[in-house]
């Protein structure tokens, strides 16, 4: 199978403006436009996700959508609220407001922001219909439109789109700011420069210092004949994770210790300027935003300790996941998680995968490949799904399932 053959059946395909009305046609979207909200949180990787979607329905349709930015009370901002359609999770002094007349089509990612869409859903009487990036942790079937990538182990329900990376990707001309900001900075190291991007614990990963140790270990050994290491942490990388980043450090090494708002996080210089990374297995949207770009990228997988309960959970979501959704089994698993017992997992070692079985990327340790050409998002499939959604004819077009 050919590299472009593999980007058009299990990666997205490559975004060609020239090819972009042929991929569209002979579907044809209703004149009038639906109402679009675009419902927002604080995470900036999943607000991006729901954008591109949003800029590409008005390139398509000249749809617009109306963003509607949540913050969340301080309880909420790190600890998950309970899933249920609510909003008393939200602070809505800092929030933009949300109130009738509500609309057609909510976009939105995420368990904060999603569960303002389900409340919305309620009080429009079931004809909001919320398209939702990302996997739902209950009640599939109130979800018009389910876009999952191959991390998220959702069943094949028919308002299911399956998608292999995420949509997730650097803004162009942020990456050419950053690259005239830091290249000359980064002009008199030794090369090759070697990024190492640094995330944290997620269940059920483990990320504690002895693997902060042995990644230092691996990773300083990608320099050993000669360039430098640059390592960058993150918001969930812990102190004590850095400190033991920062006492393993070979002698040319660089840290940065992630602060909020600082000016001199030199991820984006990083980004457009290294000749080589190193993500740490637990963030997707790292590994994802280098892939893009076609560079020569390796992953250092964490180790993962499994529960009893995380187990079982992974048995059901697989259950459910291999079978025909309308077997006995997969119903009663769909059953048990609208009941909120049974959650479909995250499995980040799918995008690994993948990226590795087509070519970009390498388990640490392994030489280095360069892929030659990034993966570009394709959006138009997901754009005729939501555009499928709408029919301004018809009153109960959004009803309750």
């Amino acid at each position: 199978m050919s590299r472009s053959e593999i980007r058009g059946t299990v990666l997205p395909e490559r975004d060609r403006r020239d090819d972009r009305a042929a991929s569209i046609l002979p579907f044809s979207p209703p004149t009038a436009a639906p109402r679009i909200w675009l419902l927002i949180g604080d995470k900036l990787g999943d607000n991006q996700q729901v954008e591109l979607i949003a800029e590409r329905l008005f390139e398509r349709f000249d749809w617009r959508a109306e963003v509607r930015r949540l913050r969340f009370e301080e309880a909420y901002r790190l600890g998950k609220p309970r899933f249920r359609a609510g909003r008393d999770h939200v602070d809505w002094s800092a929030s933009d407001a949300v109130a009738p007349p509500w609309p057609d089509i909510v976009l939105t990612v995420g368990r904060r922001p999603s569960m303002v869409a389900l409340w919305i859903r309620q009080q429009s009487l079931g004809k909001t219909r919320i398209v939702i990036v990302g996997r739902p942790r209950r009640w599939l079937n109130r979800f018009s439109l389910i876009i999952a990538a191959a991390h998220h182990h959702v069943p094949p329900l028919p308002n299911v789109l399956r998608l292999g990376l995420p949509l997730i990707r650097v803004d162009p001309a942020l990456l050419a700011a950053a690259r005239a900001e830091w290249a000359p900075r980064f002009a008199d190291l030794p090369r090759p420069l070697v990024a190492l991007f640094v995330g944290g614990p997620t269940k059920p990963h483990v990320f504690d210092t002895a693997v902060g140790r042995d990644l230092m270990r691996r990773a300083a050994q990608t320099v050993a004949s000669g360039g430098t290491l640059w390592v960058t942490t993150s918001p969930r990388t812990s102190p004590e994770v850095v400190d033991a980043l920062a006492d393993a450090l070979p002698p040319n090494g660089r840290l940065f210790r992630w602060r909020p708002g600082s000016p001199e996080n030199p991820y984006l210089g990083l980004l457009a300027c290294a000749d080589r990374y190193i993500v740490t297995g637990d963030s997707v949207s790292m590994q994802v935003e280098v892939a893009r770009l076609g560079k020569p990228l390796a992953i250092y997988a964490l180790p993962v300790r499994y529960g009893l309960v995380e187990r079982l959970r992974r048995a059901a979501a697989r259950a459910a996941y291999h079978r025909d959704p309308s077997s006995f089994l997969a119903r009663a698993i769909l059953r048990l998680q609208a009941w909120g017992v049974v959650q479909f997992p995250r499995d980040v070692e799918e995008i690994h995968a993948l990226l590795i079985e087509h070519g970009f990327a390498v388990r640490l340790g392994e030489p280095f490949a360069t892929p030659g050409a990034g993966v570009d998002v394709d959006l138009d499939q997901i754009v005729r799904r939501v555009a499928a959604l709408w029919d301004p004819t018809d009153d109960a077009a959004v009803r309750a399932s």
